[in-house]
């Protein structure tokens, strides 16, 4: 059983525990709609027209993994790609199968609830959007009596 001193030192890091696995997975996710854009890295697919479902999905990918990424607009964006992550599973991988390991969905599913994670918890201490929110809270004009 870990002592108090540890428990307590390891829950004083969460916030930046929270901020590298929100950072990796911005990383990750906007890997995913580079290939769908710019087919880089190459896929093997080519890139895919903007103007289409995939490369509307490419383009959420981009735009929302970056915000993901730094950290800005961390709940909104995340809300809009869990939901992305959600209608991907359900139309493309779970007609393949039941089982998320053979019909390539299991990244799909993660993906949806670390986003889902993240509009609950927010971007971490080292977000953008944090900096922004302290700087203005700094800044803001105070109420005199």
């Amino acid at each position: 059983m870990p002592s108090r001193k540890l428990t307590a030192t390891l829950s004083g890091l969460a916030p930046y525990g929270l901020s590298v696995l929100r950072i990796v997975t911005g990383l990750l996710f906007v890997e995913h709609g580079m290939q769908k854009v710019f087919d880089f890295p190459p896929s093997g697919h080519g890139a895919v027209p903007l103007f289409s479902l995939i490369g509307f999905a490419g383009s959420l990918e981009l735009v929302g993994g970056f915000l993901i990424l730094i950290g800005l607009f961390t709940r909104p964006a995340a809300f809009i790609l869990a939901g992305e992550m959600a209608v991907a599973y359900w139309t493309v991988h779970a007609a393949k199968s039941f089982f998320p390991a053979v019909n390539s969905g299991d990244a799909a599913i993660l993906f949806c609830f670390l986003f889902l994670y993240f509009v609950v918890a927010g971007g971490g201490a080292w977000s953008l959007g944090v900096v922004l929110k302290s700087d203005f809270e700094r800044h803001r004009p105070t109420a005199h009596a």
